[in-house]
């Protein structure tokens, strides 16, 4: 093989290591570079305008071929200053002319241009492909963030909109809605009267159960469901007395806003900054300040009225000696509460006044539970026991079966159920506690704050994404921009060390930035 035909396989980190081993450079390159580039910044700063030395300057290092280049544009810009001789006038070209002539000295060019290809294809365009790596990855996490945040924001509207349904309310004006929610509850309280009545025979089955197995027992039991059950919701006065009140004065309830809770200004009580006026009248003119306690003033002592110059008085009673003394008789009133009038909690009915329903539910609960025992002792049949022991019973004891009790439970249980529910439990909550509507807004209030921290994440999540496809749009370019520099000075490389071994093929091996596109 023809040794003109072997190829000279240079690596891009070895290179200027390469030039200086073969004496194409001296090692004191550097010092000469220093001398060249502030030959080139002083000679940039007078530059004709011309498209194609505006796009050589932009966006790289200016090095020797850049350099030829600029000669060539200014051989067309300062043609006039040309001699007879060939030589040109123009500052400007010989500037740059000096700076070509100090490049090929010695090779300096070869070594900074080596060393400039070394850096941008180990440091340069590695560093902006991964700062654009990371701006895509910034942007797929941003996108994935997003979506997170929408389901949490989701989440808490949704959550939002539930607890309001639990309560009845819509929630677009929570305080006023459960203010509203409060009227409602007389007719609740109706219905769940109304449903009571449903639960005659299994009172009346338990009553007559507490009869039979405890003969000492009161059968009058579960007392105010029964009264409810008679009666229906009337006041708590009622209940108490056994008839109703005359007149009722229900307590207001006062719901006081978190803004009115704010402490007011004291005022002051205005005593009149003045003396105090006894109403005296002074000894020796108005206004000596003496108070007048009804004395001699000219001997200076007190009158008592002689009360050792005569005999005691004595009290007049308004009955004379021998009169016989009449008895005056006291009329008693019918007993009772007769024209009553319900103030406070007793003008409350049943079910609103807290310490009635609190009695009624249990009563609800006592029958609930006797059902259930019911219920579990009907299903073990053939129980010999429990035959032997209800054979006495009364029929009404006797006749029921499984089937029955568990009607009945469910009819206390949906009377519970009734009492029980979220929105129930909240109007109570609100009926005995008229700063609780401030706290229930406000607990309300915090899933949509929660949303809204959410959806300001969001946001910003949003605007970091804005910013890196910003980045990666201001990279793209400058990356395309470095890859075709870096191209053209490895072909220039190769083809300068190729003329100095007479044309043979030189390979840089090492640059993969050609891939880039």
């Amino acid at each position: 093989m023809n040794e003109q035909d072997l190829p000279i396989d240079i690596h891009v980190g070895k290179l200027v290591e390469w030039l200086i081993s073969r004496r194409h450079v001296k090692h004191e390159w550097p010092d000469d570079i220093r001398t060249i580039r502030e030959k080139i910044n002083k000679a940039i700063q007078d530059m004709p305008e011309h498209p194609e030395i505006t796009r050589l300057l932009t966006g790289t290092y200016i090095n020797y071929f850049h350099c030829l280049k600029i000669i060539e544009i200014l051989k067309e810009t300062e043609k006039e200053s040309k001699n007879i001789l060939g030589w040109y006038g123009s500052q400007r070209m010989k500037d740059w002319q000096e700076v070509v002539r100090l490049y090929e000295k010695d090779s300096v060019y070869l070594a900074e241009a080596g060393q400039l290809l070394m850096r941008n294809v180990n440091f340069e365009i590695p560093a902006i492909k991964r700062q654009i790596a990371k701006c895509v990855q910034i942007q797929t996490d941003c996108d994935l963030k997003y979506e997170e945040l929408k389901k949490g924001i989701d989440a808490s509207k949704k959550q939002y909109l539930k607890n309001c349904k639990e309560i009845g309310i819509a929630g677009d004006d929570v305080k006023s809605e459960l203010l509203g929610l409060l009227k409602t509850l007389p007719e609740e309280f109706a219905h769940v009267a109304e449903e009571s009545k449903s639960l005659q025979r299994a009172r009346q089955l338990y009553s007559d159960f507490i009869s039979f197995t405890v003969s000492s027992h009161d059968s009058d039991c579960l007392p105010l469901l029964k009264f409810i059950m008679e009666h229906g919701n009337v006041t708590t006065y009622e209940w108490l007395y056994g008839e109703a009140p005359v007149t009722i004065q229900e307590p207001q309830l006062l719901v006081v806003s978190q803004k009115d809770t704010e402490p007011s200004s004291a005022e002051e009580i205005d005593f009149g900054g003045g003396a105090i006026d006894f109403g005296d009248t002074a000894v020796g003119g108005e206004g000596s300040g003496q108070i007048d306690f009804g004395d001699d003033l000219t001997t200076g002592e007190i009158d008592w009225g002689n009360l050792g110059e005569s005999s005691p008085a004595e009290i007049d009673w308004g009955i004379k000696e021998g009169e016989e003394v009449t008895t005056a008789e006291i009329t008693l009133e019918e007993s009772g509460v007769a024209g009553g009038v319900a103030k406070g909690t007793e003008a409350f009915s049943v079910l609103h006044n807290q310490t009635t329903r609190n009695q009624f539910i249990d009563e609800l609960y006592e029958l609930e539970g006797f059902l259930s025992q019911r219920a579990c002792e009907l299903e073990e049949e053939g129980s010999a026991f429990s035959f032997n022991k209800f054979t006495n019973a009364p029929a009404s004891v006797q006749d029921h079966n499984l089937e029955q009790v568990r009607e009945m439970l469910e009819k206390v249980k949906k009377v519970l159920g009734r009492l029980s529910t979220t929105k129930m439990q909240h109007l109570f909550l609100i009926s005995s506690s008229p700063r609780y509507v401030d706290r229930l807004a406000e607990s309300l209030r915090s899933k949509l704050v929660i949303g809204e921290k959410l959806a300001e994440s969001q946001a910003a999540v949003q605007q970091r994404k804005k910013d890196t496809i910003e980045e990666q749009c201001s990279l793209t370019p400058k990356l395309k921009l470095i890859t075709e520099r870096t191209r053209e000075l490895q072909q220039h490389i190769s083809e300068d060390i190729s003329r100095k071994y007479k044309n043979r093929p030189v390979n840089i091996m090492g640059a993969h930035f050609a891939g880039h596109k």
